[in-house]
């Protein structure tokens, strides 16, 4: 098995590319050991390497999160947590928290929704990361950044200068774009 490794714009994460399929569908985002038990096998096993805070699981890629330990102490470890998880046989994930749309949702949500869904989720993607409605009230935008973009130096810029400006000009109902956990 031979897996890839990008660089993100988050120095403290980095993107493993294993060549297979790690999430049939959605994401998932794991920051402690904790969460990920009982939920993912692929994220225990890698929060069981000394030095990963979080794991974000993708459609193809695995983001890692470290502590100060440095990626070239790290990356072998990890790589090596990765494909013990894909000889095991085991699923990436066994419960799954999917994130959906509503029956009762306005236009304008769906409208939101349907933008950062097939403009912004592939570009975050391709840098490690994700990005998740959380909701829309009094024309703020709430989203939720994973994996690479969560913490990332220059995801404030992301938010206000592209995904906002973009959402601006689409739903002028949006006033403005804000982060939250």
């Amino acid at each position: 098995m031979f897996i890839q490794t990008e660089a993100t714009p988050n120095p403290a994460t980095l993107k493993f590319l294993p060549g297979r399929e790690v999430m049939g569908s959605g994401t998932a985002d794991y920051t402690s050991a904790e969460a990920a038990q009982g939920r993912s096998p692929l994220a225990s096993r890698l929060f069981g390497v000394d030095g990963v805070v979080a794991v974000f699981l993708g459609a193809d890629f695995i983001t890692i999160t470290k502590d100060a330990t440095e990626w070239m102490v790290l990356k072998p470890q990890v790589l090596a947590a990765i494909m013990d998880h894909y000889a095991s046989g085991q699923a990436a994930v066994t419960v799954s928290d999917a994130e959906g749309g509503s029956e009762g949702e306005s236009d304008v949500v769906r409208q939101i929704r349907e933008l950062i869904d097939t403009r912004v989720r592939p570009a975050v993607a391709q840098d490690g990361g994700d990005i998740i409605f959380r909701g829309f009230q009094d024309g703020i935008v709430y989203l939720h950044m994973q994996g690479a973009c969560s913490g990332c130096p220059s995801s404030t810029a992301t938010l206000k200068h592209g995904i906002e400006n973009m959402l601006k000009y689409y739903v002028p109902e949006v006033v403005s774009v804000q982060a939250v956990r």
